[in-house]
């Protein structure tokens, strides 16, 4: 009779854990299987200028962020404020993606609200976002010296966000 209760009550007690441990992560932390490796390799054309190309190797010896963005992208608009006062802290160079984007829109967006970016790559077809497991835009990945992912934000970056990790982090990997 004990064993009819024990059982229930047991898998009572593992969803409860479950549900505590779900309910204390951060919900723009998913985890990604590429942290702790190397970042996807790709070869796109620069928004600005389409006859230069952009590829991580020409980062390389550099800590940099890479930021998912396009102008038809809302919570991108709120997020660009921050950018650019990144941009203007120069702790890092800015890589843009494009993402699924019209190049005369996001430059006429880059025009109206200010560059944070170093240079922006143009993803047209999303086919990078892609490798880089992009759930949607904006999303932001720190890359280490070596190329390596080492965090990855889903949503607009905060000031607070900003000041908290992705700075110190920075620092960390100069």
């Amino acid at each position: 009779m004990k064993a009819k209760f024990l059982i229930p009550l047991l898998l009572f007690v593992i969803l409860v854990g479950f549900l505590a441990v779900g309910l204390n992560r951060d919900p723009h932390e998913v985890p990604s299987p590429l942290i702790g490796k190397q970042a996807p390799v790709f070869e796109l054309p620069q928004l600005a200028d389409p006859k230069k190309t952009f590829s991580p190797e020409s980062m390389k010896g550099k800590p940099w962020i890479l930021n998912v963005w396009a102008s038809w992208c809302v919570a991108c608009r709120e997020e660009h404020p921050v950018l650019v006062e990144l941009g203007k802290l120069q702790v890092a160079p800015i890589i843009g993606l494009d993402y699924k984007d019209k190049r005369e829109d996001a430059m006429a967006m880059l025009a109206r609200q200010g560059n944070p970016y170093l240079l922006s790559a143009f993803d047209a077809n999303g086919r990078v976002g892609i490798d880089y497991g992009v759930y949607g835009v904006p999303e932001t990945y720190v890359i280490d010296k070596a190329g390596v992912i080492r965090f990855k934000h889903i949503g607009p970056i905060t000031m607070e966000l900003l000041n908290q990790k992705i700075i110190p982090l920075l620092g960390e990997l100069q």
